[in-house]
C-alpha cells in the first residue's frame, strides 16, 4: 500500500520513443511485457481507448467463442485464468462492448468495467462486473480504494496509451512511472504521448536507470 493512503500502489509502465510518444514506432513488446512482470500486479488498469484499439483481435476471439459454443466444444478462448491479475477498464462513456472476449483472452482472472453515474445505460445481461463511481466521470481514486477493499488489490499496473496516465498524474494517484525508452523519434507519426494531452506538473525522482540491448533504456521514477 502507498504510505498514508488506503489505495493500492500504482505504477505506469510504458513503451515510449525518445520524444515521449506511445505511437508512431514499433516497440519491443516481448521486452516490454517481460519487464512488466517486475511488479507482479494484482490489477491491470487500462482505458477504453486501449481496449478499442484491440477490437479486431477481440472480435476474432468472440467469433471463436461463439463457434465453439455452437459446436459444443466450449469457449473459444482460454477463459479466466486463476492466479492472474484482475483487469479493470475505465469506460466512462460505455464504448466497450466485447467484454466476454476480454474474459476469454486468458490474460486475466476476471474483468471489471469502471463506469460513472453518467455512463449511458447498459444491457442488464452483460457478462461483466460493474463498479460505478463518480458523477460525470469515473472517480479513479474511489475506484482504486474500492478495488483494494473488495478485491485485496495492493499493486496496480497501468497499461495505457497516455490519457489515463495523465488523469492519474493530475489526481495524485500515480506512485511510479516506468519508461522503456526506444532509440527513435516518432516525430509527426506520433498521435499519443505517455503523459496524455495536457500533462500535470509533477516532480519525478529517478530511482533506476538501466541500459538494455539494441539501444533501449529503462527508466524508473517515483512521483
Amino acid at each position: 500500500m502507498s504510505s498514508g493512503t488506503q489505495r493500492p500502489y500504482v505504477v505506469a509502465h510504458v513503451a515510449v520513443s525518445l520524444d515521449g510518444a506511445t505511437t508512431g514506432f514499433q516497440p519491443d513488446l516481448a521486452l516490454f511485457y517481460g519487464l512488466a512482470q517486475t511488479w507482479n500486479e494484482d490489477l491491470t488498469l487500462t482505458g477504453s481507448d486501449t481496449i478499442l484499439a484491440q477490437e479486431a483481435a477481440l472480435a476474432a476471439t468472440e467469433t471463436a467463442t461463439e463457434a465453439g459454443a455452437e459446436a459444443g466444444a466450449g469457449a473459444g478462448g482460454p477463459g479466466p485464468a486463476a492466479g492472474r491479475p484482475l483487469l479493470a477498464v475505465v469506460d466512462g462513456r460505455g464504448r466497450v462492448t466485447r467484454w466476454e472476449a476480454l474474459r476469454q483472452a486468458g490474460h486475466w482472472s476476471d474483468v471489471v468495467a469502471l463506469h460513472s453515474h453518467a455512463t449511458p445505460p447498459r444491457p442488464p445481461d452483460r457478462p461483466v462486473r460493474e463498479l460505478v463511481t463518480g458523477t460525470d466521470r469515473v472517480d479513479l481514486a474511489d475506484a482504486l480504494r474500492t478495488l483494494a477493499r473488495d478485491d485485496g488489490i495492493s499493486v496496480v499496473r497501468v497499461d495505457s496509451g497516455g490519457r489515463l496516465i495523465g488523469a492519474l498524474l493530475a489526481g495524485g494517484l500515480l506512485d511510479e512511472v516506468s519508461l522503456l525508452v526506444h532509440p527513435c523519434l516518432a516525430g509527426e507519426r506520433a498521435t499519443r504521448y505517455w503523459y496524455g494531452d495536457r500533462p500535470a506538473a509533477a516532480p519525478l525522482t529517478l530511482v533506476a536507470a538501466q541500459s538494455l540491448p539494441d539501444g533501449l533504456v529503462w527508466l524508473r521514477y517515483r512521483t
